[in-house]
């Protein structure tokens, strides 16, 4: 038998996992669904199942035939032998979530989050955005059936994002501010619509991005790793760093891999926060970075993510802009594997770490690449590659 309740990560208190709520009513923190499952869940149950998020039935929420899916999940976990000697570790694998059916890891909680809302009787959902998450619950909404309303803060947002939010019919709206921003309007005409929120506050969506977790264990076979996150609402480290322990609390993993936070230089409060020793989180009012899908100042999931670095025993780090784009270009050119900017950033970080010593040349290291680079085509990320204009006859210099 499968039960399914809330958990505040703060006072602890506990609520149906039917009621629509994001934070606790008691003290006003965080979420967490407990998945309660008393049945045996082992890699042996997965073998000819479906290869999507999917096949984790066990510890994902039971929505019988209201799943709201797209075949998201089960993606390409690859070993990069010659980008691994460049970083200066033993070995590095690059999980490929751009290959998610909109293109990002976010189909994951999205399938997830939108499953609930159909649960619920919502009509509609709403959702702030640097652009993945706009394009893949506008994806995901369209399937079942729902209005849906984005919030995307004005000309920040890579085309191809945007493009894919209007494709798919949601109702558009660009705020003259930046994300955390529009979040806050996001959040507001939830409450006075009864739209459904599908932010990262929703821990519901954190149960679909959790399932990266369960695909590198199974996919690799082991957790004595660094898994190397890019972090803007640290919704996603947090989401991992819950599937790894869920898979060691039902004993299928003895120990949590190292999770390692990478942000960059010019949107940097959880990095700033971790590098620091902190105990409380310093917001920041204008974050930039030509990543766009963590240009966020002020994480709403800050102490989840915090709580999953530290309690894996692993840290967060910067990189500037120059050392995202750098780092683009050797994975497009020396493994043939490109992402977006975001997803970049861990290799960014990796070098980082390795060139100060956290991360050891003897180390295994798996980057998530967020999402995929045809999301941002933009002139500056092959600027280092300029084509040659040549006659149509008579050329004999190629």
């Amino acid at each position: 038998m499968k039960r399914l309740f809330l958990r505040c990560i703060g006072c602890g208190a506990e609520y149906s996992g039917d009621v629509v709520i994001y934070r606790c009513p008691r003290c006003g923190d965080l979420l967490d669904v407990v998945v309660d499952v008393d049945e045996v869940f082992c890699r042996e149950s997965l073998k000819g199942r479906v290869e999507s998020i999917w096949r984790y039935a066990e510890l994902l929420p039971d929505f019988g035939d209201g799943v709201v899916t797209l075949g998201e999940g089960f993606t390409p976990l690859v070993k990069c032998e010659k980008l691994a000697r460049i970083v200066g570790v033993r070995e590095l694998f690059l999980k490929l979530e751009g290959l998610n059916p909109t293109g990002s890891f976010k189909d994951r909680g999205m399938s997830v989050g939108v499953s609930m809302a159909l649960r619920i009787g919502a009509r509609s959902v709403i959702c702030a955005s640097t652009g993945n998450t706009s394009a893949s619950l506008a994806a995901y909404s369209a399937r079942a059936g729902l209005e849906c309303i984005v919030l995307i803060p004005e000309g920040k947002v890579a085309v191809g994002k945007l493009f894919q939010a209007r494709i798919h019919g949601a109702k558009v709206y660009q705020v003259r501010g930046n994300f955390d921003e529009a979040l806050s309007i996001a959040i507001e005409r939830s409450s006075e619509t009864g739209a459904y929120l599908l932010n990262s506050v929703n821990p519901w969506r954190i149960e679909g991005q959790k399932t990266v977790s369960f695909e590198v264990w199974e996919q690799l076979g082991r957790t004595d790793i660094n898994v190397v996150v890019p972090v803007g609402n640290s919704g996603n480290i947090s989401a991992i760093c819950k599937g790894f322990k869920e898979l060691e609390m039902y004993g299928v993993i003895d120990d949590v891999p190292r999770l390692i936070g990478v942000q960059a230089s010019g949107a940097a409060p959880i990095a700033e926060m971790v590098r620091s020793g902190a105990s409380s989180i310093r917001f920041w009012d204008s974050p930039e970075t030509i990543a766009t899908a963590i240009r966020i100042g002020k994480p709403v999931n800050w102490k989840k993510g915090i709580r999953a670095i530290r309690e894996s025993g692993g840290t967060a780090v910067s990189v500037s802009d120059e050392e995202i784009l750098e780092a683009l270009r050797l994975l497009a050119t020396v493994e043939g594997v490109a992402c977006e900017l975001a997803g970049a950033s861990t290799i960014a970080g990796l070098r980082r770490l390795v060139d100060e010593g956290v991360i050891g040349g003897d180390e295994t290291a798996v980057c998530i690449l967020t999402g995929n680079v045809l999301k941002d085509p933009s002139e500056q990320l092959v600027a280092w590659n300029v084509p040659t204009v040549i006659e149509a006859e008579g050329v004999k210099s190629i």
